[in-house]
């Protein structure tokens, strides 16, 4: 019976999973339903067991001044389909041993590194909400002895459907983001988080990077997985 079950689930997962989303006007159900599409990338989602699993390789940006770090690692991403948290493991190194510097990491729109981060284009918006309100605001982070190694949840952001943030660029910045609370324009775009000193673009993979990453602070341990801590 579990096989048959597990052979119904890859068949199922094999078209676009179509929701049915009513709308409620004035504390009532209305009677104009709206089919909503969300289709999830395919055949990742049937090999990796209803898990998107993605990687971002972060490297610094060309003709960087000698005053900015050379930024280098992963950025992780892993989230079941269909109403899975997407969860983020951060692996970074290249900054000095003594660096106290608060740093912003940010997905934005587009997945051009051609020019550097700069054709990376403004911070992932979809909804046309101020910063730090985007589902890409991944927040501030300050490393450790050179590295910043850090396991994170992002509630509002997915892999997939109609807002999905793969193929687009993740962005180190060169300072802390004052998340929304500066007096000017700019803090509710992109935080003041000045430069953008590294980054990478966001692509499917397979589970080995993330199974092979486990342990980073904040995370919890999956359920069989204990004996390889």
């Amino acid at each position: 019976m579990q096989a048959l079950n597990g052979n119904m689930e890859k068949i199922i997962l094999k078209f676009p999973l179509i929701l049915l989303a009513l709308h409620i006007q004035n504390g009532e159900f209305s009677d104009s339903p709206v089919l909503v599409i969300v289709e999830a990338p395919k055949p990742e989602v049937v090999d990796f067991n209803n898990t998107i699993y993605t990687t971002c390789q972060v490297t610094p940006v060309p003709n960087l001044p000698p005053s900015q770090p050379q930024i280098f690692g992963q950025v992780l991403f892993k989230q079941v389909f269909p109403n899975g948290t997407l969860e983020v493991k951060i692996n970074l190194r290249g900054l000095p041993a003594d660096d106290q510097q608060v740093r912003a990491i940010h997905i934005h729109q587009y997945g051009d590194l051609s020019q550097g981060c700069v054709t990376a284009g403004p911070h992932y918006n979809p909804r046309a909400v101020d910063h730090p309100g985007h589902p890409g605001d991944l927040g501030n982070f300050v490393s450790e002895q050179g590295v910043i190694r850090q396991f994170l949840k992002l509630p509002e952001a997915k892999l997939f459907g109609g807002q999905s943030v793969l193929g687009r660029a993740l962005v180190v910045h060169e300072k802390e983001d004052d998340l929304g609370m500066g007096s000017d324009e700019e803090s509710k775009r992109s935080g003041n988080a000045g430069k953008r000193i590294a980054g990478c673009v966001i692509g499917i993979t397979t589970p080995n990077l993330w199974q092979k990453t486990e342990g980073l602070p904040g995370e919890e341990v999956e359920e069989g997985n204990e004996s390889k801590r």
